[in-house]
């Protein structure tokens, strides 16, 4: 790396962040080493016995994985006494934990543990997703209430990618940062530096084989990216599709591009298959952060008042004249 690279601590400790309050400067450096545990996990995979089925569920219906459990139970074990936190909620448990009276901090952290978890046995990316908020107050119990704020309420957000490479990206509510870890020193480093997301592009990334099931405005715009340089949009498209949300935002943020998990007709009653509180809303402020544009169809994700711990949203994001182009085909359906 240069010379000239910061480690995390030294971007946290800059004066681009010197309103940032220390509590929660030491969370973050806590969740950054919570993510190198995972990541060294990550790459031991079957000599840990960390690979296949847990065979248990969670309360999205969905097979644990034995890395999703071990990544869940670390994030827990490595914050419940830093006494930063009030609580903690996950995408992998029922209700919210909460930190015991003595130790608990202004914060809230959100998080997926492993996202991709269907990559995991074949070695594809995957990562870990993050989302912090402010609490109301620390001598109160917690509830699940007080985790139900908008997305624009993050304080900070961002995820672990663990790849090739293992990369940390952040914002603090003013840019996009991104740090990559020494495999040697273990340290992150900042590699890239306000990152923008290109306004224009010609890639965009969906589960095609639900085509029959999306709703109109989504049919129209694929459809429109599959007839290339002869259709409407005047130009050819290429269709990327990792099936791990963090790999394929993070790709997104690289070069730009669309992201598509849209509501469909086999769950006409769920908005959407993804969750609000643990996938979209963090990446949705890392994508605004980068100039990009995140929506549900109708609306911006960060502005949505969550409901539930668990509820789910459709999701669209990506680069601007994109996803503005999907909001109006929404719009005017």
């Amino acid at each position: 790396m240069s010379q000239q690279s910061k480690t995390f601590i030294e971007f946290l400790n800059s004066e681009k962040n010197s309103l940032i309050q220390q509590d929660l400067k030491d969370l973050l450096l806590d969740v950054a080493n919570s993510c190198k545990k995972i990541s060294h996990a990550v790459h031991q995979g079957a000599l840990a016995n960390l690979l296949g089925s847990a065979g248990t569920g969670n309360i999205q219906g969905e097979t644990q994985q034995k890395l999703d459990i071990f990544a869940n139970e670390l994030l827990l074990e490595d914050h419940a006494e830093k006494g930063k936190l009030a609580a903690m909620a996950s995408e992998e448990m029922d209700s919210i934990y909460s930190i015991k009276e003595h130790l608990r901090g202004p914060y809230l952290l959100l998080f997926d543990p492993l996202d991709g978890s269907s990559n995991i046995d074949v070695n594809v990316s995957i990562g870990t997703i993050f989302s912090v908020l402010k609490s109301s107050s620390i001598t109160n119990d917690p509830s699940e209430a007080d985790f139900l704020q908008s997305g624009k309420n993050q304080v900070a957000a961002g995820y672990a990618l663990y790849g090739p490479q293992t990369i940390f990206v952040l914002t603090l509510g003013h840019g996009v940062q991104m740090f990559t870890m020494d495999p040697q020193s273990q340290e992150f480093y900042l590699t890239q530096e306000d990152v923008q997301i290109p306004k224009d592009t010609k890639e965009f990334a969906i589960n095609m084989s639900n085509m029959r099931h999306w709703a109109k405005p989504v049919s129209r715009y694929v459809s429109e990216c599959l007839e290339g340089s002869t259709g409407p949009r005047q130009k050819d498209f290429n269709m990327r599709w990792i099936a791990s949300m963090v790999a394929d935002v993070h790709r997104i943020l690289i070069r730009g591009g669309v992201f598509m998990y849209p509501w469909d007709q086999r769950e006409p009653d769920k908005p959407g298959k993804l969750r609000l509180m643990y996938e979209a809303n963090p990446m949705s402020l890392l994508v605004e952060q980068a100039g990009g544009v995140s929506i549900n169809g109708q609306q911006r994700i960060l502005d949505i008042q969550p409901s539930k711990l668990h509820e789910r949203v459709s999701v669209m994001l990506g680069s601007a004249n994109e996803v503005n182009l999907i909001m109006k085909y929404h719009q005017s359906n």
